[in-house]
């Protein structure tokens, strides 16, 4: 992922440092954000303080199998078709707002950079979120991907407790046609960055949701990224 190009050089995590919820000593890292993607995007979140060369592989789409030799072919079956369920017109988000956590944060527009991966928001503001604008909005058919910094290296940042959400609590998110759309979460898991659920966390649904994506597990100074992925999954209520 490409980091802005006034970011301010990095500063490597004071010992001892604890990465996320707030009230502990945070984990350094000025810039600790999750890079997010879609589908064949190379998608990729980090903690990258220093080079986008720190982030993980792309997501790895599946390709049909070839058919084997003498065998019939089969039509394949088609999956049950979803409900489309609650949905609302594209807008840009304007704040997130989830009361379980104490976050109220304005929304920046997120673009895919040369490298195919999510740029991240600027790493200054610490209560700021990103979204993947040119896809869903967060009320729109489809996935919105929304993501934020878990902390920095003076103190926690927007996602900071993220983990501290469970299934049936609610999120809203403003937006700028003057509705609100409020999500419930359906869950809250941590995948390892190198068994992410790439398809799972990406791919487009007919329903509006969500996925809020930061950083969790420990920050490993070798490769001066967290471990994990934090991942809430959320639907338009």
């Amino acid at each position: 992922m490409a980091a802005p190009s006034s970011s301010p050089d990095n500063t490597d995590p004071a010992p001892g440092a604890d990465p996320a919820p707030a009230g502990q000593k945070p984990r350094s890292s000025w810039l600790v954000l999750c890079a997010v993607a879609l589908l064949a995007l190379a998608l990729t979140m980090i903690g990258n303080r220093d080079t986008p060369d720190d982030s993980a592989p792309p997501p790895r789409v599946a390709q049909p199998r070839a058919a084997q030799p003498g065998a019939s072919a089969q039509p394949a079956e088609e999956p049950p078709e979803e409900p489309a369920g609650k949905r609302l017109p594209r807008a840009t988000p304007l704040r997130l707002i989830i009361p379980e956590i104490s976050v109220d944060a304005p929304f920046t527009a997120l673009a895919i950079g040369p490298d195919g991966q999510l740029e991240p928001p600027p790493a200054d503001d610490v209560n700021l979120v990103g979204w993947h604008a040119k896809g869903a909005s967060p009320g729109e058919p489809g996935t919105a991907i929304i993501a934020g910094h878990v902390d920095t290296a003076t103190s926690p940042a927007v996602f900071a407790d993220l983990r501290e959400l469970d299934e049936g609590d609610t999120f809203r998110v403003t937006r700028a046609d003057r509705r609100t759309a409020t999500f419930v979460v359906d869950s809250v898991e941590t995948f390892h960055k190198k068994n992410f659920p790439d398809r799972r966390v990406y791919a487009d649904t007919p329903q509006a949701q969500v996925r809020l994506i930061t950083c969790a597990g420990d920050y490993d100074r070798r490769v001066k990224d967290y471990t994990e992925n934090l991942v809430v999954f959320a639907h338009l209520a």
